[in-house]
């Protein structure tokens, strides 16, 4: 039950009543008219704007409509006081017994989940590494970040696809190859100097070792052309088995792995080159030259280029180069296309911040195949500084040059690694200081979301030993008349505004309002909890009166499904206790 959107309806049916009064004129557009928190808690439980984007289409002042709509609003059993404030801002004040109706709403297994996006389908393409190592940290933040985000969307009614583009087509993977063909002459005994724009991370032993298992010393002195394609599809493999692994431990698993390769030589990149010329949006010509640094795809030549221009972009791009091969744009566009042909109606593409500037272009492309009709966000996510006893984090000599996601699952643990990630907006730089995240303080978001659950679930394990009855189905009908208690209230609220929140950060793809949102939750808790060490009456376990016990649980239990459903959006497990 989104009680914000229910009251919302009666805030809408109470100004229709008010156009068939004759106070307000017909045929008002209302779709701008909401409901929501009021800045200032102290204002009311709820504030509508219904005033304020009426008055203009309306003709009057918005004061006067304010005014009208409270004395509407007052006749409804549900609002204790409607107040006009400012210009024109309506603040309400509901009646205690909605706030004890709504606790008994979220037992029912889907409190919070939405049909916002039912019938949507929804793409979202993430990690998209390329597979030469295993996962480094500038990579994890983006796997949580989509993970969460699907997992977001699908509680919220979406149908959706998570996408790993395994760029396994260009220049990388062959020397991936190569460092992987040093690493298998090692393991004949030979030596090796692993040259600038190999990779010389301890990774690729096994993979030498593996090879000379498979070949023995058959490859030594072959000519690279006689070796390069067969260690090239075995190192990838290998790769993406590591990569799979790593994923695995942050809780990840996708749906589809999809292939740069598969595109060449089938005729996929052919095929969406010619839907974009057919819209006129392909011609022959010579790019100005850029300012600056020059991007690997300029030529001072003719190239065949894309008309990006007229879909939003800067300049237009080049998607193959004067001698013939395609640029990287060029798979990106096929890629792109095979999504849209396979009927999604959104798709989303969780990118570094190295890729800033990719994004028009990339978006130009999806609006020139679907002509406008599939939307395209893509999410761009910021660095991550790794700290430990006030210093950096040492780098993984295993990796060779960069910090592994195992690096990080190892020291803390999946749980704080997902959740730390998503306590900032996505394009915010975030600071992950390994002594803060396990530190057990109000000042660890991870801690202080999980301590509250772990309290609710103590709780109830006491209630059990003294032969209370705290299941839902008790628990749904039990008497909370006496939950009247200002903290009580602020904590039911709180859970209130759950149902809300979710549609919310689906609607602009922000898990992170979920991290924020499970944190004042637990504040609200929390703070209901120290209030029963000076008032005994605020004490969830009431010792001899069970039906008392069971309507102070009620409350608690309603916060704990909320934190355990928010933290599976999350891909963290609730705790039961607290180690």
């Amino acid at each position: 039950m989104n009680l914000f959107a229910n009251i919302r309806t009666l805030v809408i049916e109470s100004l229709e009543a008010l156009v068939a009064d004759g106070v307000l004129p017909a045929d008002l557009n209302m779709d701008n008219v909401t409901v929501e928190p009021p800045r200032d808690a102290a204002h009311g439980d709820m504030a509508t704007n219904a005033a304020m984007v009426l008055a203009k289409p309306a003709k009057m002042k918005p004061r006067d409509i304010a005014e009208a709509l409270a004395t509407k609003l007052q006749d409804e059993n549900r609002i204790t006081v409607a107040e006009v404030a400012g210009p024109g801002f309506l603040n309400l004040r509901l009646a205690d017994w909605v706030w004890q109706a709504l606790v008994k709403k979220t037992y029912d297994g889907g409190y919070g989940q939405s049909i916002m996006g039912t019938g949507t389908r929804v793409n979202v393409e993430y990690v998209s590494a390329n597979p030469t190592g295993p996962l480094h940290v500038g990579h994890v933040r983006g796997a949580v970040f989509g993970d969460a985000l699907a997992s977001l969307l699908a509680y919220a009614g979406y149908d959706v696809t998570r996408e790993y583009y395994i760029n396994d087509g260009g220049a990388q993977v062959d020397v991936l190859a190569r460092s992987v063909f040093l690493r298998y002459l090692e393991a004949n005994g030979q030596e090796v100097a692993f040259e600038d724009g190999t990779y010389p991370g301890d990774y690729l032993i096994p993979l030498g070792q593996a090879l000379f298992e498979m070949h023995g010393d058959a490859l030594v002195g072959k000519d690279e052309a006689d070796w390069l394609e067969d260690v090239r599809e075995f190192a990838t493999d290998a790769m993406m088995n590591l990569i799979r692994s790593d994923l695995a431990a942050l809780g990840i698993e996708m749906d589809v792995f999809y292939s740069e390769k598969s595109l060449y030589g089938t005729g996929q990149i052919e095929k969406s080159i010619a839907e974009l010329d057919a819209k006129g949006l392909i011609y022959r010509g010579t790019l100005e030259p850029p300012k600056g640094k020059k991007p690997e795809d300029w030529e001072p030549r003719e190239q065949t280029l894309f008309k990006s221009t007229e879909h939003g972009d800067d300049v237009d791009r080049p998607i193959q180069k004067s001698d013939g091969a395609w640029t990287y744009f060029a798979p990106d566009i096929a890629y792109h296309y095979d999504k849209i042909s396979r009927e999604f109606d959104e798709l989303i593409d969780v990118f570094g911040a190295d890729h800033g500037g990719y994004v028009k272009r990339m978006k130009a492309a999806v609006s020139a195949l679907s002509d406008g009709q599939v939307p395209l966000d893509v999410k761009l996510t910021q660095l991550v500084k790794l700290t430990k006893n006030g210093e950096p984090f040492k780098m993984s000599k295993r990796a060779g040059t960069f910090i592994t996601l195992r690096d990080v699952v190892d020291q803390v643990g999946p749980d704080v690694t997902r959740f730390v990630m998503l306590t900032r907006k996505q394009d915010a730089p975030l600071d992950f200081d390994f002594d803060k995240v396990t530190e057990q303080s109000k000042d660890n978001p991870v801690f202080y979301v999980q301590y509250a659950h772990a309290r609710v679930q103590s709780v109830l394990r006491k209630a059990v030993e003294a032969n209370i009855d705290v299941s839902d189905d008790a628990l749904s009908s039990v008497d909370l008349a006496g939950m009247t208690n200002e903290g009580e209230l602020a904590l039911a609220k709180k859970i209130a505004e759950w149902p809300r929140l979710v549609e919310i950060a689906a609607r602009t793809n922000e898990p992170h309002r979920i991290a924020f949102y499970l944190y004042e939750l637990a504040g609200e808790f929390h703070a209901l909890w120290n209030r029963g060490n000076t008032d005994e009456s605020l004490r969830f376990f009431q010792e001899g009166d069970s039906e008392t016990t069971q309507a102070k649980i009620a409350l608690i239990r309603a916060a704990a499904v909320v934190i355990s459903a928010g933290l599976g959006i999350l891909g963290v497990t609730p705790a039961n206790e607290m180690r």
